[in-house]
């Protein structure tokens, strides 16, 4: 499938052309779980897309390339290079961005995400009832924690010498001693409820339409009964830091409901005057359910919600007894939500914090009183469109498309919001879910662009400067026990999340990723010293908003990682590739660079035949049948290991390189090391090894594909240097089902 990518020019310059182009021609379909807070409706792709999200970064090059194991300088492309799209109109031949339903949402997987970053909900556009589940970034539960175990220096040695004794059983399961607390949980912040009278109910068939608008970030419901059309629309405003809902009827008066605003956590609301409620509540300071309220746990993040009701001259609002506020005869009503909470950073306690939620929600409300429907919505769109039309992407079927000399004509979009909201082309009368179905015989490519565009917007919508980093489920949750507790997993999870940020053009949605990682390098100093007798930081496989840095709980095929840290550090070499911001590189990425390159350096014991062996080892949550018949995970010197290590060291060596810093004792220590490497093997099936040794795998269609991190997102193993790996890497995603259905990354 052909295809080409248009990138437009940031405000902050990037050393590259205003534009860049990407080609590929491929038509073989997988499944793809794209993001780890992806919704069901897109379950099948084309391979074109992955490779657009996950190798347009070493296509679309940006001052520096990857040559014999080392990040090189490469010379700034002349003006006469730079790809020029051929400036066509693509209004009248693109489909609309947008993600459309014929129905409400039966299930979470089906209500619609919306997100400013910190503030989220989940749109159900139910007709009767309409209900927005509700997020803050912040809520979490626990406290700042101990990530340090005085004991794991003697169960470390304990394992390392079975491990050397092949005893790979045995090991895996000593290394269960190096473990340690569960991360803590995200939570939820509530739920606005909007329920509308009977009538609602025998609303007219075929009138239902909801759609999320990629262009606008916007949300609409419609749907009619008898002659009144209702409305409503949903977007979070970033610049105002507010959720907002409008409800319209098409016939003055003829709009009445009730609203009111709850949640799972410990609560209490109350009402603020006639158009007003005011919820505050706590999550648990532990782990634990939050209607068990133990005198033990400890005070936890507090919050407040404020939920604001504006509505239409000759329309009336009553209070009712159960704190919900019940609007009759209006035209139209707009629903502002603001909240907030008392977590003031990952070092305090919830006890010292001086925040106040309910000060901060009302005082953000009173900041946005006076601004109407129409100036949230025209502050939301230019900040939300500054971000998402600096990339258009059009994909054709037809090889006609191709020019001459193989490249491709790309017809550049035009941004335009003129368009009805509600206008019905053939193509908006089908629903996302008939195409996802209809994709299995025939791969339209409007439906890759969308799902492409659909990622873009996850991300925008989950992480902005200076908040929290997208966790596990970007910041969408509707339980108090989500699962894997909605927490950042370090190995892969996390990373993927930020994969679109530089080549789709969205570098300061990566900001909350860098902050996080400082974070990550403060607790994971002392996990170093204490833990493993290092120097430099450490993370594992699982954290959470408190940056926690020990080995997760349970078994050693997920916990016992200490990987985490030096994978996320890649992101800080690449983020410099693409912007080529030396004060970016010199007070951020170095440091942290540093520190991590110190503990990989302790971490590594040399082994027989003189290379450097990590030890204890897994291959993330992946299992091997050992050379004795048992199952184990702990052995030494994994694949994913190896190439983590070799990427990190590559990285600081260049950027030592351009700091004038190559003359560090530390860089010499790390060229040294760097020759002492185990090199990435094949195994006697022609596939990558996962394991240093060639282990039996009890399960081929694992969802991981760790022992491929050289291929992407490393830089290792390429087509020009290592065409044998090439070969075997690609008999390894035939091995691992990337032919059929799959989940992999």
């Amino acid at each position: 499938m052909p295809c080409g990518v248009s990138v437009s020019q940031p405000h902050t310059p990037y050393r590259l052309s205003a534009h860049y182009s990407v080609f590929f021609n491929s038509s073989k379909v997988l499944s793809l779980s794209f993001l780890p807070f992806s919704f069901s409706f897109f379950a099948s792709v084309s391979l074109s897309l992955l490779y657009i999200f996950f190798v347009a970064s070493g296509f679309c090059w940006l001052g520096v390339v990857m040559e014999d194991g080392e990040w090189v300088m490469v010379r700034k492309p002349a003006e006469k290079d730079f790809w020029n799209p051929t400036s066509m109109d693509l209004a009248d031949t693109s489909k609309p961005l947008k993600v459309t339903f014929s129905g409400p949402a039966k299930h979470w997987t089906d209500a619609i995400p919306i997100g400013n970053g910190r503030l989220g909900a989940m749109v159900w556009g139910g007709i009767a009832s309409e209900t927005l589940q509700l997020n803050e970034d912040t809520l979490w539960t626990g406290v700042p924690g101990n990530y340090t175990n005085p004991n794991a220096p003697v169960a470390l040695s304990e394992v390392r010498k079975l491990v050397d004794n092949g005893e790979y059983a045995e090991a895996t399961k000593a290394a269960v001693k190096l473990s340690d607390n569960p991360s803590d949980v995200y939570q939820l912040l509530g739920d606005i409820k909007v329920e509308f009278d009977d009538s609602h109910i025998k609303y007219t068939e075929g009138t239902y339409h909801r759609e999320l608008d990629l262009e606008s970030a916007t949300v609409r419901v419609k749907y009619s009964v008898g002659d009144v059309e209702f409305t409503r629309e949903h977007f979070v405003s970033n610049p105002d830091q507010v959720i907002v809902t409008k409800i319209s009827g098409s016939k003055p008066g003829s709009l009445s409901f009730t609203v009111s605003l709850d949640s799972k956590l410990h609560h209490s609301s109350q009402e603020n005057g006639k158009n007003q409620i005011i919820m505050q509540g706590s999550c648990p300071g532990k782990r634990i359910p939050p209607k068990v309220i133990a005198n033990d746990n400890p005070k936890g993040i507090q919050f407040a919600a404020v939920l604001d009701l504006q509505i239409s001259e000759g329309g009336v609002v009553h209070s009712l007894a159960d704190k919900k506020l019940k609007v009759e005869g209006s035209d139209w009503a707009v629903l502002l939500l603001v909240a907030s909470s008392s977590f003031d950073g990952p070092f305090t306690m919830p006890s010292d914090s001086r925040k106040d939620p309910i000060s901060e929600s009302l005082n953000a409300l009173k900041s946005i009183k006076t601004l109407s429907y129409s100036d949230l919505y025209a502050h939301h769109l230019d900040d939300y469109q500054n971000l998402f039309h600096r990339v258009s992407l059009q994909l054709s079927k037809s090889s006609k498309s191709n020019l001459k000399d193989g490249s491709v004509e790309i017809k550049k979009v035009k941004s335009s919001t003129t368009y009805s909201y509600f206008s019905k082309s053939e193509d908006d009368a089908i629903s996302t879910a008939e195409r996802v179905k209809s994709f299995q015989t025939d791969e339209d490519p409007s439906f890759v662009e969308l799902l492409f565009q659909y990622g873009r917007y996850l991300l925008i919508s989950s992480s902005r400067p200076g908040i929290q980093v997208s966790n596990l489920q970007g910041i969408w949750n509707k339980d108090i026990e989500p699962a894997w507790d909605g927490a950042p997993h370090l190995n892969i999870n996390l990373q993927m999340n930020y994969w679109p940020s530089l080549s789709c053009n969205l570098k300061e949605c990566q900001e909350p990723l860098f902050d996080y990682i400082s974070s990550l390098s403060i607790n994971g100093s002392k996990t170093a010293k204490v833990n493993y007798e290092a120097s430099g930081w450490v993370a594992h496989q699982v954290s959470d908003i408190w940056a926690k840095t020990s080995p997760d709980r349970g078994e050693a095929v997920w916990a016992l990682w200490p990987m985490g840290g030096a994978w996320l550090c890649t992101h800080l070499w690449e983020h410099y590739t693409y912007t080529m911001d030396k004060d970016f590189l010199k007070d951020k990425a170095y440091p942290l660079l540093e520190g991590c390159t110190s503990f990989l350096l302790d971490w590594l014991i040399e082994g027989p035949g003189g290379y450097l062996e990590t030890n204890p080892s897994t291959s993330p949550e992946h299992m091997f049948v050992a050379p004795d018949g048992k199952p184990a995970s702990v052995s030494y010197s994994s694949t994913m290991d190896i190439a983590i290590i070799r990427e990190v060291f590559s990285e600081i060596l260049s950027a030592a390189e351009v700091l004038g810093r190559k003359n560090d004792a530390l860089i010499g220590k790390i060229r040294e090391a760097q020759t002492k490497l185990l090199p990435t093997k094949i195994a006697r099936d022609g596939s990558i090894m996962e394991w240093a040794q060639d282990f039996q795998d009890p399960d081929v269609h694992h969802r991981h594909l760790s022992h491929l991190f050289g291929l992407f997102p490393g830089h290792t193993i390429t087509v020009e240097k290592t065409p044998d790996l090439c070969k075997a890497a690609d008999y390894t995603l035939f091995k691992r089902g990337m032919c059929v259905t799959t989940t992999s990354w």
